[in-house]
């Protein structure tokens, strides 16, 4: 085989890479390099490295949410109000009671309440998952200011903030474990069960999943109710790791989840969906907000930022939606 015949090969070969696949994984190389030249100092500190890890746990746990939601062909744009509710419940709850396990039970039925609603609402009442979405997000928001009246609950419940933020197991930061255990159950569900092969067949084509035998209210139920779970569980990790709960919480983290969710490869028109690119796109983010903090850009410009990344991102969603 002579040298030129063998280049065209490997052309060829590249040509039919679908680079789309793969952005995220060269987007995430090349940002990490560009910080760790422009900000050698700071970035490249094992402490820093740590912190945009521990910092993206409750993104990467809401995206993964968001990946099954997306993958249906639906969307979730009440995950932020949903974690300031859930961490001011399990506050709540906390203070009347001084049981850990009261309080985390409050904040997951405040998500698996709010998920059931919008489920109710789009498979029963058959209205878009953004319209509804969009007004439990009002909805929520407003019951999260009128349960404390604005004001802050302190969170000293020690085996609570142990276990939802503020502790290490075996030297590794709860939250990571936190981490680990969402994304062994995302992949899990989404990769090996017939649940992930239904989720992935209602965004494909409804119709044709529901002639097949899959019950699509169902999994739309199911996948709504899971995302608000997810969102109430970073709720509850924003509580212990800050020590309080306040209703601002999450406010601010819907456009990084689903940036996060849409960067790291799930379609936004359903089909397609992977939990992994759910924890390099939460990753980037991350380290995008904490290079720009670095590098001494304030939180307006920081927005800027992520807005421009969920332009692109859509783009190549919508490109490869029309190669499809």
């Amino acid at each position: 085989m002579t040298t030129a015949s063998s280049s065209a090969g490997v052309l060829a070969r590249l040509r039919g890479v679908t680079w789309t696949n793969y952005v995220v994984y060269i987007g995430f190389a090349l940002v990490f390099l560009y910080f760790a030249i422009t900000q050698t100092q700071y970035f490249l500190n094992p402490a820093n490295l740590t912190n945009i890890v521990i910092q993206a746990a409750p993104i990467t746990i809401m995206a993964i949410g968001t990946v099954f939601v997306l993958s249906t062909g639906q969307i979730d744009l009440s995950i932020g109000s949903t974690v300031a509710l859930s961490a001011l419940s399990a506050a709540v709850a906390l203070e009347a009671t001084q049981q850990w396990w009261i309080g985390a039970a409050a904040g997951l039925g405040v998500g698996a309440l709010v998920g059931f609603v919008n489920g109710v609402f789009v498979t029963w009442v058959r209205l878009p998952s953004f319209l509804v979405t969009l007004a439990t997000m009002g909805l929520v928001a407003g019951i999260a200011r009128q349960l404390t009246d604005l004001q802050a609950v302190p969170v000293s419940n020690g085996p609570f903030v142990w276990l939802f933020g503020g502790g290490s197991l075996l030297g590794i930061p709860i939250l990571l474990w936190w981490t680990i255990a969402a994304l062994a159950v995302g992949w899990h569900l989404l990769r090996q069960r017939r649940y992930g092969a239904h989720v992935l067949a209602v965004g494909n084509d409804a119709s044709a999943a529901r002639v097949s035998g899959i019950k699509v209210t169902r999994v739309r139920m199911m996948v709504l109710i899971g995302s608000s779970m997810t969102a109430a569980l970073a709720g509850l990790l924003y509580a212990g790791r800050l020590e309080s709960a306040r209703y601002t919480l999450g406010e601010t983290d819907l456009m990084t989840v689903i940036a996060a969710a849409i960067v790291g490869g799930t379609s936004l028109f359903g089909g397609k969906g992977t939990v992994l690119g759910a924890l390099i796109g939460s990753l980037l983010m991350s380290m995008i907000n904490n290079g720009l903090i670095l590098a001494g850009l304030n939180v307006s410009q920081q927005m800027i930022v992520r807005g421009v990344i969920i332009l692109l991102a859509v783009s190549f969603s919508l490109r490869g939606k029309k190669n499809n």
